[in-house]
């Protein structure tokens, strides 16, 4: 039988062991497959906001200082390099192998956080869980893709992140409550149980489709280099927006070297996936799409704005506010109820309008006014208008994050290829969440840098030592103890709070606040709405050689029955798919 073949990159043509894994699915058994995924995204959502509300907790433990930062943003940076990965290993071993393999990495890592002695061994087991949660994420794209149509993709994916953001609702009380009463371990342990029930759904309920034997074919087509690039450049460019301005100044070489490496390497990358790479991580092709590049510039800025907020937000109430743990994770909550009650919303009008592009602009300019809103805090500020300002940028966050899938999904078009054949694969949906993750990374580091800078900048301003400054960096809630201890009067705690911790924090919102004006112009120009009733996910079949290629069962049917003694017709043809079966009609 005939090799399949697939596009590598715009206009040429590869063998690879890829086959297409598009599998549409029947009512009954979708419901039974986003049950399972549910529970799997659930998990990452509810373990990345109970982290970061006891993030606090942690570093007065381990008297983490700036470096409790890297935390999360070991997380963000493994599981930002890991996505597009995830992406062709699904494609080539099949999605419920590997999304199986995403959640058992993900349970893992979270254990032996949970057992952690030191701030170093919790870092390098969070950015262990990354690996695992980054894959979760894409994966879910990806399977969602393959089992519903396009136009009723924004419906079911509206109803994942309407699960996403339970998680983030329920997160911040359950971190708080467990960070106050049995310890901030088992931030890290409650979602255990759970993803092993999601992953025993879905190696149970997720249909497998076969995809092509060999294991060393498969092997030498993943894109090794490029993922050697792509985590490495990731990391040298994190790392001096990390130290700058806070362990080195912006001009030393510790910070300039590291962050000009990962620049070229990111060039390298490019290059080599657009001329070396047989089956590219991120097909360079893709680009050339003005709503599929501005998806991702937006896309970028959506996960920069959101995972910021989702982190630094909890710290403002605590640090500033002199908030609880549970009370500022209680303040999350109109937040995430907003993108919730959206993102459900939004998927339900583009599956009926079969238009997505105005939904866009008009929820990042309403996530925009949000993100200023919110910059207006203070301890003055009325906790019913504070409510409303949270509720606002939830909602535009829910607005924006369906409607972008749906135009980057929509914008891959079959007309790209010069060659027709049977070919789906997840590197949009992984390269958006990769994108997304990216500016999620971004943020954490990038946001705990401006605090830092204003927090050391107020103390210069007000002579204090270089090594108290140091131990307040380390440990915000040394504010806190009496004079007595710190030697700090009131009116010095006073003028650290406000001119360091809230200019700070309102730095980071300010910045919010722009970029998600900036999404709004963004998404206006180069956004496009696209026909949505085109199905993707449908086999077309031109020549009698392309059955073979496409290595289906084809039926012929007749439309004559009861009279065996006439030469049967063929009305159609139909692709036995598991236990359903799939007509279509000759055109």
């Amino acid at each position: 039988m005939a090799t399949p073949t697939t596009l590598s990159r715009e206009g040429t043509i590869a063998e690879h062991p890829l086959t297409d894994q598009t599998n549409l699915l029947p009512f009954r058994k979708i419901v039974a497959v986003f049950f399972g995924l549910g529970l799997c995204v659930f998990v990452t959502a509810l373990d990345s906001v109970s982290v970061a509300t006891s993030l606090a907790t942690i570093n007065t433990a381990f008297h983490a200082g700036s470096v409790i930062s890297w935390v999360p943003s070991a997380y963000m940076l493994v599981s930002t390099a890991f996505q597009p990965l995830y992406g062709r290993f699904s494609d080539i071993f099949g999605r419920k192998a590997t999304l199986t393999m995403a959640m058992l990495v993900f349970m893992v890592g979270n254990l032996v956080a949970g057992f952690s002695k030191n701030i170093i061994q919790l870092i390098v087991f969070r950015g262990f869980a990354g690996a695992g949660g980054g894959g979760i994420v894409s994966m879910m794209q990806i399977v969602v893709s393959d089992i519903v149509t396009l136009r009723e993709r924004g419906k079911y994916q509206g109803i994942i992140q309407g699960v996403v953001a339970i998680g983030y609702t329920v997160g911040p009380l359950i971190g708080g409550a467990l960070s106050q009463s049995v310890g901030w371990r088992w931030c890290f342990w409650i979602t255990i149980p759970v993803s092993f029930i999601a992953t025993g759904i879905v190696v149970f309920v997720l249909p497998l489709k076969p995809v092509q034997p060999g294991l060393r074919r498969k092997l030498l087509s993943i894109d090794y280099l490029g993922t050697i690039l792509t985590l490495a450049s990731c990391t040298l460019m994190m790392l001096p927006l990390i130290w700058g301005g806070v362990t080195f100044p912006w001009s030393s070489p510790v910070i300039l070297a590291p962050l000009l490496s990962g620049f070229i390497l990111a060039f390298i990358f490019c290059i080599w996936e657009w001329k070396g790479a047989r089956l590219p991580i991120v097909p360079m092709y893709i680009f050339k799409h003005a709503t599929v590049c501005g998806v991702y510039i937006t896309m970028f800025m959506n996960g920069f704005v959101f995972f910021s907020s989702l982190y630094y937000l909890p710290q403002f109430f605590q640090v500033v506010l002199m908030y609880t743990p549970i009370h500022s994770g209680m303040f999350l909550i109109p937040l995430l109820v907003g993108q919730l009650a959206a993102s459900f919303v939004s998927g339900i009008m583009i599956s009926r309008r079969g238009k997505y592009k105005s939904m866009i602009h008009t929820g990042f300019a309403v996530w925009a006014i949000g993100c200023g809103c919110i910059s207006t805090i203070s301890h003055k500020s009325n906790q019913g208008a504070m409510v409303v300002f949270m509720l606002l940028s939830g909602i535009g966050a829910g607005q924006t994050l369906q409607p972008t899938t749906i135009a980057a999904q929509a914008s891959v078009s079959r007309k790209d290829m010069s060659v027709v054949t049977v070919f789906r694969n997840a590197s949009a949906a992984s390269l958006q969440a990769f994108v997304r993750n990216l500016g999620g990374t971004l943020a954490l580091a990038i946001g705990s840098t401006i605090i830092n800078n204003a927090l050391r900048k107020a103390m210069n301003d007000i002579f204090v030592s270089q090594s108290l400054i140091s131990t307040i960096i380390d440990d915000p809630s040394y504010l806190a103890k009496p004079t007595s201890e710190t030697g700090l009067s009131a009116a010095t705690v006073s003028y650290i709070l406000n001119q360091g911790y809230t200019k700070g924090f309102k730095d980071v919102f300010y910045l919010n606040a722009s970029l998600t004006a900036f999404a709004t112009l963004i998404s206006m120009v180069l956004i496009k709405d696209k026909d949505l009733s085109r199905d993707d996910a449908r086999l077309k079949v031109f020549h009698v050689e392309n059955i073979v290629k496409a290595q289906c069962v084809i039926v012929f049917v007749t439309c004559k029955g009861g009279n065996t003694k006439m030469k049967p017709k063929i009305h159609g043809l139909a692709l036995v798919n598991y236990d359903h079966i799939i007509v279509r009609k000759d055109r």
